[in-house]
C-alpha cells in the first residue's frame, strides 16, 4: 500500500479470503495482514486522509455487512482511539493496523513517522515503534543525460546502472578524465539554455507576447555561467522563494560583484490545481524577477514537464532544496541532479540528510529545527547566500590553464560514485525486497499452509489474548541492589507477575534501561527472553551493566 489512499484494498482482500477461503473475518485479517505491507510519504498529520464515520459506514456499510462487525468495530480499523466514537477515519491508520511491515522513504522521516504514528502504541519507547526505513532512489537510466550515460559506459562498464554501493567499478569514476567530464557538462548545460529559450518563446507566442518579451526570451541565460537549478511541486513548505529573500545580496550574486562571477538560475514546477498559495509564489517568481529587471537571470521555465526535468538535472551545475525540515519525506530531483555529477545545495532533509553532503555538496545548516518559520527564513537565507559567496561561486570559476575547473569536477565525480549506487531504484527495490517483501511472503505462506490452518490458530490466540490481556498485573518487581550502581556490578531483577488466564508461553519478559516517558527516546533493551520458568514468578536474570 503505497500512501493511505490505497488502503481500502485491505478491506478488499479480507472479502476475498472470507469468500474464497470460507474464513470468519479476523482469520482474513490476519491471513490478509501477513501479506500486506504500508509505505507512508507523509511527515505531517495534515497530509493524511481524514473522512467523517458516516460517510465511511455509507460507502463501505457493504463491507461492514459482509464482515458482520457492528459500526464501532468496523470503524476502529481506521481510528488511533477506538474508544472516541467520533473521531475519524484514517486512511493511514488503517494501512498501518492492516500491514505486516511499515515503512517511511528516508531514515529520517522514518524517525518523523514513528513520532507521528506513536499513539498507535501507547506507551512503546519511541525507537521500538515499528516504523522502518527504506530511503527511495530513481532509476538511473530514465533520468541521467545521454551523452552522460555513453560516458559513463566507456568507463565505468555497462552495469554501472545496477551495480551495488561498494562494487568495485565505482572506483573508476575516478579515473574518467576531468576535461571529458567536464566538456560533456558544458554541452549539457548549452542544450539546458537552449530548451529553456525555446520553451520561453514558444509560450510568449501562444500567448501573445511582444516582440521586446520574445526578443528577451530569445537572450536569457548564458551557457557560460554558473547555473543553479531548483525544479519541484510548489508547495509551500519547500519554500521556492526563499533565495529571494535578500535583494541586495541576490543582485551581487547575479551582477558577479565586479568579478564576472556571475551566478543564474532556472526554476521550473507547478502547483496542485487547488494550492492557491502554491500558485502565488510562481506568480511571485515570475513578477520579481521582471519587475527587479532580472528576467534574463532568473527564469521560470513554464509547462513544466519529464523533459524539462531531465534537462535540468543534467544542465543545471548547482541543485538548490531549501524545504522546512523535516517537511520533506525524501525527495528525489536531488538524487537525479547528482547521478549526473551535480552537487547538492540543500537543506539537511529527507534523502540528504543521510547522504555524504560534505563530500557531494554543501549543507544548508546544521539539521536545526526551528519554531518561528519567520527566523529559520533569515537564518537558512543567509547560510544561503553564505555558502554561495564563499564556496561554490570561488570553486566554480577557479580554472586551471585548460580552463577547467577542476576542484568542481572532483566534487561531480564525488556526486557521482558516492551518490548513484546509493539512491537508485536499484539499491531501494533490493532494500524492500530483503527486509519487507520476503518476509511478508513467508509470513503469508505459513498462516495459508495446511488450508489456513496456522491463520485461524492465529486468529483465536489473539482473540483469547485480547479478552484477558487486562487480567495481567504485575505483583513484585525486587532489584537487588543500590540506587547507585557502579560499572559492572551484577544486578539481579526478579519481576512477579500475576498472568490470569493467560500462560508463560504466551508473554516474554524484557527489562529495559532508561527514564520513562519521553526519555525512552534514547535508551536500551538490556535483555529479552523467553519460555521462562514458574507459573506465576517470571523474569529472574543477573545482568551487568
Amino acid at each position: 500500500m503505497n500512501e493511505g489512499h490505497s488502503a481500502f484494498m485491505a478491506l478488499e482482500r479480507i472479502r476475498v479470503f472470507m469468500d474464497e477461503a470460507g474464513l470468519s473475518f479476523a482469520e482474513a485479517l490476519q491471513v490478509a495482514q501477513a501479506s500486506q505491507m504500508f509505505t507512508t510519504h507523509t511527515p505531517v498529520p495534515a497530509g493524511i486522509d481524514l473522512f467523517p464515520p458516516e460517510k465511511v459506514l455509507h460507502y463501505l456499510g457493504h463491507y461492514q455487512q459482509h464482515f458482520s462487525v457492528g459500526d464501532e468495530e468496523f470503524l476502529a480499523l481506521g481510528r488511533t482511539d477506538t474508544g472516541d466514537f467520533s473521531a475519524p477515519f484514517s486512511m493511514a491508520v488503517l494501512a498501518i493496523k492492516t500491514a505486516t511491515f511499515i515503512n517511511g522513504v528516508s531514515k529520517l522521516h522514518a524517525e518523523v513517522s514513528r513520532d507521528m504514528f506513536s499513539h498507535l502504541w501507547s506507551g512503546l519507547p519511541l525507537g521500538e515503534v515499528p516504523v522502518h526505513a527504506i530511503t527511495n532512489g530513481v532509476h538511473a537510466r530514465s533520468c541521467v543525460a545521454k551523452s552522460t550515460q555513453a560516458l559513463y559506459d566507456r568507463y565505468l562498464g555497462p552495469n554501472w546502472s545496477q551495480a551495488n554501493p561498494g562494487a568495485a567499478l565505482w572506483e573508476r569514476v575516478h579515473t574518467i578524465p576531468d576535461d571529458e567530464l567536464w566538456r560533456n557538462h558544458e554541452q549539457c548545460r548549452s542544450h539546458l539554455v537552449v530548451v529553456v529559450r525555446e520553451r520561453l518563446a514558444k509560450s510568449l507566442t501562444e500567448r501573445g507576447g511582444s516582440a521586446r518579451e520574445l526578443t528577451e526570451a530569445q537572450e536569457c541565460l548564458d551557457p557560460f555561467v554558473l547555473t543553479v537549478g531548483f525544479a519541484r511541486r510548489f508547495a509551500t513548505y519547500k519554500r521556492a522563494t526563499l533565495f529571494l529573500h535578500d535583494l541586495e545580496r541576490i543582485r551581487k550574486l547575479i551582477n558577479g560583484d565586479g568579478h564576472g562571477r556571475r551566478v543564474q538560475f532556472v526554476i521550473a514546477g507547478k502547483a496542485h490545481p487547488k494550492d492557491i498559495p502554491g500558485k502565488e509564489l510562481i506568480r511571485s517568481i515570475i513578477h520579481f524577477t521582471r519587475d527587479e529587471g532580472l528576467s534574463r537571470s532568473i527564469v521560470f521555465v513554464p509547462n513544466y514537464d519529464i523533459h524539462v526535468s531531465r534537462d535540468m538535472v543534467a544542465g543545471c551545475d548547482v541543485w538548490l532544496n531549501n524545504p522546512r525540515r523535516p517537511r520533506e519525506a525524501s525527495g528525489t530531483s536531488g538524487m537525479k541532479a547528482a547521478m549526473n555529477g551535480l552537487p547538492n545545495l540543500s537543506v539537511l532533509d529527507g534523502w540528504w540528510d543521510e547522504a555524504d553532503y560534505i563530500r557531494t555538496g554543501w549543507p544548508i545548516g546544521h539539521g536545526e529545527d526551528y519554531d518561528d518559520p519567520d527566523y529559520q527564513d533569515d537564518v537558512e537565507a543567509n547560510a544561503l547566500y553564505d555558502i554561495l559567496e564563499k564556496e561554490i561561486v570561488p570553486l566554480f570559476y577557479e580554472r586551471d590553464k585548460d580552463e577547467i575547473p577542476r576542484g568542481w569536477v572532483a566534487k561531480m565525480k564525488q556526486a557521482i560514485y558516492l551518490n548513484t549506487p546509493q539512491f537508485n531504484t536499484a539499491r531501494m527495490v533490493k532494500d524492500y525486497a530483503n527486509h519487507g517483501y520476503f518476509a511478508a511472503s513467508d509470513r503469508a505462506q505459513t498462516l495459508i499452509s495446511q488450508h489456513y490452518g496456522p491463520g485461524r490458530e492465529l486468529a483465536v490466540w489473539q482473540s483469547r489474548l485480547t479478552d484477558r490481556w487486562y487480567d495481567i498485573r504485575f505483583e513484585e518487581i525486587a532489584i537487588s541492589a543500590a540506587a547507585d550502581l557502579r560499572v559492572n556490578q551484577p544486578v539481579k531483577v526478579v519481576a512477579c507477575i500475576q498472568l490470569g488466564a493467560i500462560t508463560p508461553d504466551d508473554v516474554q519478559v524484557e527489562l529495559y534501561q532508561g527514564t520513562g516517558g519521553r526519555g525512552w527516546r534514547n535508551s536500551h533493551w538490556l535483555c529479552h527472553t523467553h519460555d521462562l520458568p514458574g507459573p506465576r514468578c517470571h523474569g529472574q536474570k543477573l545482568l551487568r551493566y
